[in-house]
């Protein structure tokens, strides 16, 4: 690959998967499908976005809530860690879009109709029903919570990197298995993904993403922490074997809102595992 395709793949990627004007020129979606075996790496640069955005906002919070404490008692340190974590989260959904949101949404007002053809409908319309707006607070909500439980953990900035990239790259790989196993149920944008995207160089995927989280966790705790990582990372691979299950019984197929919903499940489902492994450290 010419550094100038290079250039423009990462562009392209970039202005799919997130609302950066990089400037991608209209073929940036089809760019986008023969090359989501990259999917990780960006990622990888959302969640080193998010972790700065984690940690800025967490010294900005502390400084203003310290001041305020000077006139009212407050519980400085916990209302600190909650709002980084919720205005991380949030960080997160804005910077993407709410593209995978919005398939998070379509996915759960799909789930409150029972037979395909209203299920499908449903995913369509503009409107957002109860089981909907159920379904994506509780998924943002456990997403929310991991994190926040996760703080109080974070010994470093490093591992606050690791954490977040990480589950942004896991996030990816659960999105490019998804399309790997899956098949179409319409002709549409998850369709062009799962006929474009190149199965042989998927494999690219995986060990972008265990390279990855490896390298991350090894330098922020140690080289075991580091191989934890790497299960927790492909225990993303069954998440979208799950996943393509539900697409195949609620919709017929893979869509593009099971796509983006299987990103923010899996982001959501990241953080309670790295919760579990962080705890023995």
């Amino acid at each position: 690959m010419s550094p100038a395709k290079t250039i423009k793949t990462f562009r392209d990627l970039l202005a799919f998967l997130t609302v950066i004007p990089v400037g991608g020129k209209e073929d940036f979606v089809f760019t986008s499908a023969e090359n989501m075996y990259l999917f990780p790496l960006i990622g990888s640069f959302i969640g080193l976005m998010a972790s700065a955005y984690f940690i800025t906002s967490n010294f900005i919070l502390q400084i203003l809530l310290n001041s305020l404490n000077s006139f009212i008692t407050l519980p400085v340190d916990f209302l600190a860690k909650f709002a980084t974590a919720a205005m991380t989260v949030a960080f997160l959904l804005v910077i993407t879009g709410l593209q995978h949101f919005d398939g998070l949404i379509d996915l759960g007002n799909a789930l409150g109709f029972r037979n395909e053809h209203d299920r499908k409908m449903a995913a369509h319309a503009w409107t957002v029903n109860y089981s909907g707006a159920i379904f994506a607070i509780i998924i943002e909500f456990i997403a929310f919570l991991g994190l926040f439980l996760i703080v109080p953990l974070f010994t470093n900035h490093l591992l606050i990197f690791a954490v977040i990239i990480s589950a942004e790259v896991a996030a990816k790989l659960a999105m490019v298995t998804l399309v790997w196993i899956g098949k179409p149920t319409h002709k549409g944008l998850g369709s062009m993904f799962l006929k474009k995207a190149k199965k042989k160089l998927n494999i690219i995927t995986y060990i972008i993403s265990a390279i990855i989280a490896f390298v991350l966790f090894t330098l922020a705790v140690n080289p075991v922490y580091g191989l934890l990582s790497i299960g927790i990372i492909f225990a993303n691979i069954p998440l979208a074997g799950i996943m393509a299950k539900v697409a195949e019984k609620v919709f017929g197929g893979v869509s593009g809102d099971i796509i983006g919903a299987t990103n923010e499940i899996s982001r959501a489902i990241t953080f309670v595992l790295f919760l579990g492994v962080l705890m023995t450290i």
